[in-house]
């Protein structure tokens, strides 16, 4: 295991944005991504009065988190779900309230460096990229199966791939001929298909058509719209809720949860506005922070990071 693979992104940040939820004993936070369980190692360790639940839906990330946090016991509960099961994880655990959420949603750094689930470009691997292995459609299904203009549709809105008609038409051509199995044969046919100059910008050609996919098939976007808002109403009054994203559709949906509810919901005019109509949220950061320099050069996986941050400042009002 390299280290590279356990740099927890704007950890520092992370923790100080939730830190005033989580001073007083019996805190509770929730992880929504544990991944290898880099941030939930650093919540335990700073927080020593709270207690952690960790949610994957990975079940090899489950196990090695588990492993590291081993040590801090019945503090971290460990739970197989995909974060968009927040409420009826919190109900089985009998927890109402919760103090802090935490999400980070970029491919945690294992799935990246584990050569066989598909999701890296830069070396052959079977084209999966499932992040619970145990269900759902692989990559090589949506590459093999779905209608032309549906691949273009999810390379534009999932991958920002401006070259997009001229890749499904390359892929329909091609798995015609053979179906796609592994990762090497698409990296091999997006660099064909893009005109030069779409090849000397922004990395690896087929960064974008790969982001696509992997959100495809982990359904992650519409997840996400039922996440967020999920956690914004399991917070206590005074808890917080941090999200790190790593592209603008998840920025921007985050984005979009967040200002709904820092907003006052009053018709215009009123003189005095009612409780029911005011704001529940506080922002915590102006716009999307970003990573440092510093830690972009010693982690390139930072770089695309954004993290927002927002305290809840009163009950829901029915």
């Amino acid at each position: 295991m390299s280290q590279s693979r356990h740099v927890p992104v704007m950890l520092q940040r992370c923790l100080d944005l939730l830190a005033p939820a989580l001073e007083h004993p019996g805190a509770v936070v929730v992880d929504c991504t544990l991944g290898l369980g880099g941030h939930s190692e650093a919540l335990l360790t700073r927080f020593p009065g709270a207690r952690l639940i960790g949610l994957d839906r990975d079940k090899e990330a489950l196990r090695l988190s588990g492993e590291r946090l081993a040590p801090f016991g019945e503090r971290a509960t460990l739970v197989h779900a995909v974060y968009d099961e927040l409420p009826d994880v919190l109900g089985r655990l009998g927890i109402a309230r919760v103090q802090g959420v935490l999400f980070d949603l970029g491919v945690s750094s294992m799935q990246l460096d584990e050569a066989g689930r598909g999701f890296a470009y830069a070396q052959d691997a079977p084209l999966d990229m499932r992040m619970d292995q145990t269900t759902g459609i692989s990559a090589a299904e949506v590459l093999n199966t779905y209608p032309p203009g549906e691949l273009v549709r999810i390379l534009r809105a999932y991958g920002e791939e401006k070259q997009a008609k001229r890749i499904v038409a390359a892929i329909v051509r091609e798995r015609e001929k053979e179906p796609f199995s592994t990762s090497a044969r698409l990296v091999e046919l997006i660099r064909d298909a893009l005109p030069q100059a779409a090849k000397r910008t922004g990395g690896n050609p087929a960064k974008r058509t790969f982001q696509a996919l992997r959100i495809e098939v982990n359904g992650e976007l519409s997840v996400l719209e039922r996440a967020i808002p999920a956690a914004v109403k399991a917070l206590d009054v005074g808890g917080r809720i941090a999200v790190l994203s790593y592209h603008s559709l998840e920025d921007r949906l985050v984005k979009h949860v967040f200002a709904a509810g820092a907003a006052s919901t009053a018709p215009p005019g009123l003189p005095v506005v009612p409780e029911r109509y005011q704001p529940r949220l506080k922002l915590l950061t102006r716009g999307a922070e970003l990573p440092t320099e510093e830690e972009i050069a010693e982690n390139r996986r930072a770089a695309p990071a954004r993290l927002r941050g927002a305290e809840r400042i009163r009950e829901d009002v029915e």
